[in-house]
């Protein structure tokens, strides 16, 4: 092997492990090692156990050489958001509130998971109650961008961001809600898909937004993240709001490439206010894209879009001070100050305002499909519109500074969870204070296995995913 066992791609590490090249318990051994001498330098482990971890790594080799193969991720150790339930295991959602909550079951995601033979061999910090978009946590601690521990994460998926970039887990799930999975994925240099609302079970997996809520993974390269979804993806009787839709084999075809491929480009709404070099560097992967033969389609998109960003931090307020009425009434004190006035708000929002943003929906989502996907196969856009900012340029007091900071920062990633949309991140290189710059791909309903195929066309042209953070 010419790269450091923590170093390898996800998909390279289930093919030597079930090749017998590589033991689960040599990955995971690496693993703990490197966790060992980075992992206090970025706060991103909520916690870990590292004989249970060895076990898990034992019971599959010991799996593997009687022919009793569990799956595609067969050994291959992860570690995911403090926020997916394990019976008997505490999550503490990055909170004091639930910082002792032990669940009496286990999620979805992760009983899939499980199901194709992966470890799960820690718990990472995120942003309380995963209502955030910077990585601020006032409560917990925040973890740092391996990068430049100075800089956003990205939130509220932070520790799953700031782990898997590290080196630390070949793959982790984090949730989406306005940007979650994405922002952390484009701060710290991953893929990360936001999938269609209703293509990934939520059972077991702490809620936030009913109606905006997704999971998905966070990985270094396209294809780890195909393996991770199509371990996770499918109708679940556990969680009603799933898709009975079959799922496809991600993998298959995703090697061909983007000849005739339509991608869009908006005029509107998604460049508003870009930075020069951010700009610079999403326009190249469009160029990228052109060499390879696809179709680049100047699209102008419906005014409507521009207050999809208003109606799903509404939304993520009102729906999430809902589920926290009886904590925000006895046990304010509890909260940081950011997660505190964000729900504060939605309290105070009007049934029939919030009864606006929920109904508006259905038109929105079908005037931009009109607009778009009748036109294109594939909407390109940029994933955060600045380089990726420090935190002491952020006052987490959620003071009108502060909130028109992360009303900019998810800019980009709000209207697709508002419309329901898979939106892929795309690393595409660095701005000049070091740090990743992200391109986003946004698909028709249920069509993630064409982002995936867009995503591995442009991948396979750059460098990207084999630049490491040199923490």
């Amino acid at each position: 092997m010419n790269k450091p066992i923590t170093h390898m791609a996800l998909a390279d590490v289930a093919n030597e492990i079930a090749s017998g090249h590589l033991s689960s318990l040599e990955a995971t051994e690496a693993c703990m090692s490197r966790i060992e001498s980075v992992a206090p330098r970025l706060d991103c482990i909520a916690d870990i156990d590292p004989d249970a971890a060895r076990a898990q790594a034992r019971q599959a080799d010991d799996n593997r050489a009687k022919g009793q193969s569990s799956g595609a991720l067969q050994g291959v150790p992860l570690a995911h958001k403090d926020m997916y339930y394990r019976q008997g295991r505490v999550s503490g959602c990055g909170s004091k509130i639930r910082a002792d909550f032990v669940p009496d079951h286990t999620s979805s995601a992760l009983a899939r998971l499980d199901d194709a033979g992966a470890l799960d061999i820690a718990r990472l910090n995120m942003v309380e109650f995963a209502l955030g978009v910077t990585g601020h946590n006032d409560v917990m601690p925040t973890p740092r961008n391996p990068w430049n521990v100075e800089h956003f994460t990205g939130g509220s998926s932070s520790g799953s961001g700031a782990a898997v970039a590290a080196r630390l887990a070949y793959g982790a799930l984090g949730s989406d809600t306005g940007g979650s999975i994405r922002l952390p994925s484009a701060c710290c240099g991953l893929v990360g898909m936001k999938p269609t609302l209703g293509r990934v079970s939520r059972y077991g997996a702490m809620p936030l937004s009913h109606s905006l809520d997704t999971v998905g993974p966070l990985t270094r390269t396209t294809r780890d993240n195909a393996m991770m979804l199509q371990a996770i993806a499918g109708q679940d009787e556990k969680d009603p709001t799933t898709s009975a839709l079959p799922v496809p084999d991600y993998l298959d075809g995703i090697d061909g490439g983007v000849k005739g491929l339509r991608i869009g480009v908006p005029n509107t709404h998604f460049y508003d206010g870009i930075d020069r070099e951010v700009n610079s560097l999403v326009r190249a992967s469009l160029d990228i894209y052109e060499a390879a033969g696809a179709e680049l389609v100047t699209l102008d998109l419906p005014a409507s879009i521009s207050a999809t960003n208003t109606m799903t931090s509404l939304i993520t307020a009102v729906e999430g001070s809902t589920l926290h009425f009886e904590w925000l009434r006895d046990r304010a004190e509890d909260y940081g100050n950011q997660t505190f006035a964000r729900f504060s708000m939605g309290l105070m929002t009007p049934a029939t305002v919030y009864h606006q943003a929920i109904s508006m929906r259905a038109k929105i989502l079908d005037d931009f499909a009109r607009a778009v996907f009748d036109k294109v196969d594939v909407l390109h856009t940029p994933m955060i519109s600045m380089p990726v900012p420090k935190y002491s340029e952020a006052d987490s007091f959620a003071d009108q500074a502060f909130l028109d900071l992360i009303a900019r920062f998810g800019h980009c990633t709000r209207p697709v969870n508002y419309l329901g949309l898979p939106g892929l991140n795309i690393p595409c290189g660095f701005t000049d204070n070091g740090l990743p710059c992200s391109f986003q791909l946004v698909g028709r309903p249920f069509d993630e296995k064409t982002l995936y195929r867009a995503s591995y066309a442009y991948e396979r042209e750059m460098d990207w995913v084999d630049q490491v953070p040199q923490i």
